[in-house]
C-alpha cells in the first residue's frame, strides 16, 4: 500500500521512495510461496496500480511540458509501457502465484517495471527537478498523494491517460475497492 512520506518530501524524492518500495516488493514476491506470495503479490499489484495512476494523472502531464519538445514522445513511451504492465499484471492475477507460468511471467513484468522506472527518474524526474521550483515539487507531491487515494487498486489497461483516469478512474476506483472488500483480495 501507498505511504505518505514525510511532509517535508518533494514529490521526485515520493517517487523515488516509491519505486524503491515496489523493488522490495517483487523481491519479497520472488522470495516466497504458497499464501505469503499472493498476499505480497497482491500489496504490489495494488502499489502499481495506485502508483501509475497516480503518475498518468499528475506526473506525465507535467513531464510533458517540463521536457519541452521530447516530452510528448518521452511520455508516450512510459504509457506504453504502463499499459503493457497492466496487462502483465491482470493476467498474473488469473495465475496460481505457485504455478510455472506465474514465476517467468513475473519475472518479465519485474525487468520491465524496473527499467520503466529507472526512465521515469533519470528523464521525467530529473526534468520535474531542473524545472519546478521547492513550491510546485511539494504541492505536486500532495497532489500525487491524493490521486493515490483516489486511484483504482487494480490495473485496468487502456486508460493511460489524465483524462481516462479522471473519467474511468472514480468508477474503477469504486468497483476494485468493493471487488478488494468481497473477495479479501485487496
Amino acid at each position: 500500500m501507498p505511504q505518505t512520506m514525510g511532509t517535508s518530501q518533494d514529490v521526485v524524492a515520493f517517487l523515488k521512495e516509491q519505486h524503491e518500495q515496489i523493488k522490495a516488493m517483487f523481491q519479497q514476491v520472488a522470495d516466497t510461496a504458497g499464501e505469503d506470495r499472493e498476499k505480497a503479490f497482491l500489496q504490489l499489484r495494488r502499489l502499481l496500480a495506485v502508483h501509475e495512476t497516480a503518475e498518468e494523472e499528475i506526473v506525465h502531464p507535467l513531464a510533458r511540458e517540463a521536457l519541452a519538445e521530447r516530452g510528448p514522445a518521452v511520455v508516450a513511451e512510459r504509457l506504453e509501457e504502463e499499459r503493457r504492465a497492466k496487462e502483465v499484471l491482470r493476467d498474473l492475477e488469473d495465475l496460481g502465484v505457485d504455478t510455472a507460468e506465474f514465476g517467468a511471467l513475473f519475472d518479465e513484468l519485474r525487468g520491465a517495471v524496473l527499467a520503466h522506472a529507472e526512465a521515469e527518474e533519470q528523464q521525467e524526474f530529473a526534468a520535474l527537478a531542473r524545472e519546478l521550483d521547492d513550491a510546485e515539487l511539494q504541492r505536486t507531491r500532495r497532489a500525487v498523494e491524493f490521486a493515490e487515494k483516489t486511484a483504482p487498486t487494480r490495473p485496468h489497461p487502456g486508460v493511460e491517460s489524465a483524462v481516462g483516469n479522471m473519467v474511468v478512474g472514480p468508477f474503477a476506483m469504486m468497483l476494485d475497492r468493493a471487488r478488494d472488500a468481497i473477495s479479501g483480495k485487496g
